[in-house]
């Protein structure tokens, strides 16, 4: 086979392997379900954060904040919407859960849960619906543009389904656990209980002191 063939061949093969790899991480990724050890795929491999971003948007009453506003504390932050029927009260009910079986610990932890669907989760309606859950949970909501922004960030998907007035959400279905530098940790998916999700903060917590030393 000539050298010119062959180099061609040779670069084609490499090419196809790297997008099976990339293909093979992504479909991990998203399948991964509870499995919440499995940290590098939150990161490039230079170690770049590749989940989270700064974000500004208004809290359920009505005031401007920032990612910032949470340093020092880990976050607990979830995509979805109010009038969803199921899976995000049950994710968000999971995440009260979780922070009150760490007890005292579960203090420099920050629930916060973003819509998805601006158009109807107002402020207002944002306040009604976050005193369901934690009474520290901070719902954020903004224009179009800025969900789409801080999704992006995060990596989730969401679209609308159906006809107004009375349409539903099609969205990722994932608890990201930030650290509290704003980078992202671990995520969590549907099939995780909330004792893994207490375990898996208790880790972070106990290996926090031999971060900073």
């Amino acid at each position: 086979m000539p050298k010119s063939s062959l180099a061609r061949l040779v670069a084609l093969t490499s090419a196809a392997i790297a997008l099976g790899l990339v293909i093979a991480v992504a479909v991990r990724f998203w399948s991964s379900g509870g499995d919440h050890t499995v940290k590098s795929l939150g990161k490039d491999v230079a170690g770049a954060t590749l989940i989270g971003g700064p974000f500004t948007l208004t809290d359920q009453h009505g005031t401007r904040i920032s990612d910032s506003s949470f340093r020092g504390r880990l976050m607990l932050v979830y995509f979805g919407y109010s009038y969803c029927p199921d899976i995000c009260p049950t994710d968000l009910a999971k995440i009260s859960i979780a922070i009150d079986l760490l007890g005292l610990s579960g203090d420099v932890v920050q629930p916060i849960f973003i819509t998805i669907d601006p158009e109807r989760d107002t402020v207002q309606r944002l306040a009604e619906y976050a005193s369901l859950f934690h009474p520290r949970l901070v719902a954020l909501t903004g224009t179009l543009d800025e969900i789409r922004q801080v999704a992006s960030e995060y990596r989730v998907y969401f679209e609308k389904s159906g006809t107004e007035p009375n349409y539903a959400m099609n969205h990722s279905d994932i608890i990201y656990l930030m650290g509290r530098d704003g980078r992202f940790i671990t995520h969590f998916g549907q099939g995780t209980a909330p004792e893994q999700i207490a375990q898996a903060i208790r880790k972070e917590l106990d290996q926090a002191p031999a971060r900073s030393s």
